[in-house]
């Protein structure tokens, strides 16, 4: 316990940032696990990452403007190319999802293979640093969250695939510098599994409840095991998430019985 005061102050950035994916992710991933692309998350957020590291390679600098500039106008790309392949061949759209994430996944791979940290770098953008964000970091994440949410539970319904799919690539180009792809995919999918059979009208209460809590439980669990971050989180949120899917049973049996 002492040692995880003593750590608050590390914490507490931290934890901002897990709020603040959690905010944005839980709703993007219901709409993911309803439209049935549970890997399109995957796949952008690999382009984003490689976005970063082409910048990067090119000599700018690594949370600078014109490197985020580079990884949303990639994972813009990304968005649009899925929703061409979801218009023209929706039949094969989950394939069409895992190539692209392939791709960008190899084509990080070579970008670094003649860097002498490349290995330390692909490491940080899959695992995350989320221990050491920056307030700069949380305060754009902070700004970009709230237009989100404004967006989001606005105009939603009227917002389309492209919509949907540019909305979806500029929240996980924030969230893969912020906490990188492991939680970016957990996030977004794990809280939505966890919900999916209570009543509709509690999936995003709960799933917001579940990610808050996961990230507060990981990260204290980190400090007090000596872990890695996130992938203590990534485990913390799958073991509540199981917890919370089971007590939906309860709700479904009556439903089942009347029919």
């Amino acid at each position: 316990m002492s040692d995880l005061i003593a750590n608050l102050g590390i914490l507490w950035p931290a934890l901002v940032a897990g709020f603040l994916v959690s905010l944005s992710h839980v709703p993007l991933g219901q709409q993911v696990l309803k439209r049935g692309i549970v890997f399109i998350d995957l796949a952008i957020a690999q382009v984003a990452a490689l976005g970063v590291i082409a910048a990067e390679s090119a000599g700018l600098e690594l949370h600078g403007v014109a490197t985020q500039v580079a990884a949303v106008a990639a994972a813009l790309l990304g968005a649009l190319l899925l929703t061409w392949t979801e218009r023209k061949r929706p039949e094969v759209q989950e394939a069409l999802i895992g190539v692209l994430f392939v791709l960008a996944s190899t084509a990080q791979i070579l970008l670094l293979a003649n860097n002498p940290h490349g290995g330390e770098q692909l490491k940080d953008l899959l695992a995350g640093q989320i221990l050491w964000v920056s307030s700069e970091q949380l305060l754009r994440a902070a700004v970009l969250t709230a237009i989100f949410i404004a967006v989001w539970f606005r105009w939603r319904s009227r917002m389309g695939h492209v919509g949907f799919y540019v909305l979806f690539a500029v929240m996980v180009t924030m969230s893969v510098q912020l906490v990188g792809v492991y939680l970016v995919f957990t996030t977004l999918i794990v809280p939505a599994l966890a919900t999916y059979r209570h009543a509709a009208n509690r999936q995003l209460v709960l799933g917001y409840a579940l990610g808050f809590a996961s990230y507060l439980a990981g990260l204290a669990a980190s400090v007090l095991t000596d872990l890695p971050s996130s992938a203590v989180i990534v485990w913390a949120m799958a073991m509540l998430a199981i917890l919370l899917h089971l007590t939906a049973r309860r709700e479904f049996v009556p439903d089942l019985e009347e029919r």
